[in-house]
Parts: C-alpha cells; sequence; structure tokens
C-alpha cells in the first residue's frame, strides 16, 4: 500500500523537526508493510520574503490532491506576526474545510505533569475543537467616524438599547469582531465527538459561555442536545468554559472526549498541553473528514533555534502518529506512540527534557524503536 502525504516544514525549526517525523513514519512503514510517498513544498517565510507569496492557487490545487499534509511550524522574526499564520496556516484550514481540530490530552509514562499526584491514567482525553467559526471568521472591523459613521452610529445605538445608557456618537474609535455558529457547523464537529466518545469510554463534556453569550452558544447548546438523543450510550454534561479550566487542573481524570467551538478550544487546548507535560509533546490534527487533512505540533517555530539540531520533535512525531491513524494504519500509529513512551522512559531525549540528544539523534532513535515495539 502506498500513501502520498505532503511535506511543509515551514519556518524556523520546522524542517528539522518535520524530517525527524518523516524517518519515523518511513520506520513504521517498513515494519507494517506500507510506503509513504512524500511530496515537499516550499511555502513559508523564505519564500514570502523573496518573491511576495503565502499560499497561491497553484498550491491549492497541488494540496487538493494528497489526503493528508505533514506540516512543521510557522512564523519568522522577519515577517509581522499574523501575516504567515493567516496567509498560510489558517488558509490551508480554510480553504480544505479541516473544521475539526483534534487535541489528545495524554500524560505518557516518564513524563513529569506540574499537577500534583497526577498519573498517566488520570490524564487521557480527547479535545474535539470546531476548526471554522466562531469569532475566527474574520467578521469585525476597527474606525473612526470617516466612511464608516453609519455603522459606529448603528453600534452606538445597539449598545444604547441594549443596556440602557445614553452613549456618545462621537467616541473616538470603535473596534468589533463578530462570532458566527451555524446549526451546520455545530452539528457536524459534535457528531464527530459523539462517534469517537463510542470508540473511547462513552462520555462527551460540551463547553461553552452560553451564560453570558446566549444567542451564540445557546445555538451550540440546542444542537449539542438534539445530537446527544441520538447517542443514548453516551454520557452528557455542560460546562462553562472558566469553569472547564479549573476542572482541567484538579480532576481531568473526570473527561473523555471535550467538544468546544473555535476560540475556547483554543484556549483550554493550550492548558491541555501544558498538564501532558508541554509544548513539545502536543501534537494536533486539522481534519476534514472526507478531504486533505492536516497534521502538526501545536507549538511554533522557534527562529532563535532553526538549524540548530536541538529542537524537541516529539510532537511532530505524534502528529505523525495521528496521521497514520488518519490514513488507517492503526497498528502503526500505535506503534509510534509507544516509541515515543519508551523513549522517554530510556531518557533519549533533547535538552528541553533534561536531555542531550539531537533532533536527529531522537528521530533516528524513534525510527529503529519502531521497528521492534
Amino acid at each position: 500500500m502506498q500513501y502520498r502525504v505532503a511535506a511543509i516544514g515551514g519556518d524556523g525549526i520546522g524542517p528539522e523537526i518535520v524530517a525527524a517525523g518523516r524517518d519515523v513514519l518511513d520506520a513504521a512503514g517498513e515494519r507494517y508493510g506500507f510506503d509513504i510517498d512524500w511530496t515537499e513544498f516550499d511555502i513559508g517565510a523564505e519564500r514570502y520574503l523573496a518573491a511576495g507569496e503565502l499560499l497561491t492557487e497553484e498550491d491549492i490545487q497541488d494540496l487538493s490532491k494528497f489526503p493528508a499534509i505533514y506540516f512543521g511550524a510557522i512564523g519568522d522574526e522577519r515577517v509581522r506576526p499574523g501575516i504567515l499564520e493567516k496567509g498560510i496556516l489558517l488558509a490551508i484550514r480554510f480553504h480544505f474545510d479541516q473544521y475539526i481540530n483534534l487535541r489528545p490530552i495524554r500524560l505518557l509514562e516518564g513524563v513529569q505533569t506540574p499537577l500534583a499526584n497526577k498519573r498517566p491514567e488520570d490524564i487521557d482525553f480527547v479535545v474535539v475543537r470546531e476548526n471554522t467559526e466562531d469569532f475566527y471568521v474574520g467578521i469585525g472591523s476597527r474606525f473612526a467616524g470617516g466612511r464608516e459613521q453609519k455603522t459606529l452610529e448603528v453600534l452606538r445605538e445597539m449598545y444604547s438599547i441594549r443596556f440602557g445608557l445614553d452613549v456618545e456618537t462621537d467616541a473616538e474609535e470603535v473596534a468589533y469582531q463578530i462570532g458566527v455558529i451555524t446549526r451546520e457547523g455545530a452539528g457536524r464537529v459534535i457528531r464527530y465527538a459523539f462517534d469517537l466518545a463510542m470508540q473511547r469510554r462513552k462520555k462527551v463534556t460540551s463547553v461553552d459561555k452560553a451564560n453570558v453569550l446566549s444567542d451564540v452558544y445557546g445555538l451550540w447548546r440546542d444542537v449539542f442536545s438534539e445530537v446527544a438523543a441520538g447517542y443514548p450510550g453516551v454520557s452528557t454534561e455542560f460546562n462553562f468554559v472558566d469553569a472547564v479550566t479549573m476542572w482541567f487542573l484538579k480532576n481531568p481524570e473526570w473527561f473523555d472526549v471535550v467538544v468546544t467551538p473555535n476560540m475556547f478550544g483554543d484556549i483550554i487546548t493550550d492548558l491541555g498541553a501544558m498538564i501532558q507535560g508541554g509544548l513539545g509533546l502536543a501534537p494536533g490534527g486539522n481534519i476534514n473528514p472526507s478531504g486533505t487533512s492536516m497534521f502538526e505540533p501545536i507549538h511554533g517555530s522557534a527562529p532563535k533555534y532553526r538549524g540548530q539540531d536541538v529542537a524537541n520533535p516529539f510532537a511532530t512525531v505524534w502528529a505523525g502518529s495521528m496521521l497514520l491513524d488518519h490514513i488507517g494504519e492503526h497498528e502503526a500509529a500505535a506503534a509510534v506512540l509507544r516509541a515515543i513512551e519508551r523513549s522517554i522512559l530510556e531518557g533519549f531525549v533533547t535538552r528541553d527534557m533534561g536531555g542531550e540528544k539531537k533532533t536527529s539523534e531522537v528521530g533516528r532513535h524513534l525510527a529503529a524503536l519502531v521497528r521492534t515495539v
């Protein structure tokens, strides 16, 4: 069996950690009888600085031919923050309708968590984050009078009606951002979460802020309840986002599958990354179940470590395990995760985890472990 996979190293440490991940995935293919046909794409800061190109139509057309993209990192100190992230990473997510952001929160053996007295069996859940709606749809503006004065006046009138206040119509500046939840968008990600729970411990927790933002997240709750009715064997609960941050820390063992709108998912998954040992151990998947999906570590590009061969590749390799699982190579995916755990227990780690090994050395070691574990 052969699988075509696109590889985008990106910026900073990205090319190094993707190279290590590719070594491991190729080793998994050798052991489990499949090949990965890699195609590299030169997408990132260097091309943008040289040619002014972010994500071109040709890139999109070429990437659409692949079931999966293996992505390193994006961001460069020479480019204003947001340009590369929005023009490349978010553009890929939105163009390919990768409406599921999947984040495993799992404490591996040998990893220390900042949570007192918590063990691997206590921290093993998954966050399913809606990835294309909410406050990330880009509907908003910032302005001061002028050609948008009418919009400014309408916003002030709405504020006055809502709160009964006499708001001045000559404020210096106004900014607004609109969050959007659709029944269809909420329904498909919530159904994915319930299907995933059926393969795990059959519990789904919904996270929102419906007690304050009752219109937008009230719809989310309605859809959640409707979907839940079709899964009588799955237990459910609602949690407000502020409360769930407390319970993640106090009782992570309560959670199995957590499903959340986009913005809150962005926040709580970084909290989840820290309780599982840090960003160096946190992978993510941007998934379209019937289209092109993308798998990446959640950390940044760390430009100051570019080319030094010192970056921790575990999150990228774990993202590779998720990629293998996504394309149906479940045994190989499990072997990759076992290799990561074994390497950590052996102390064969990079300096951020107290070791002395290079990125490339860890990649080769993991590849050797995959062939045997």
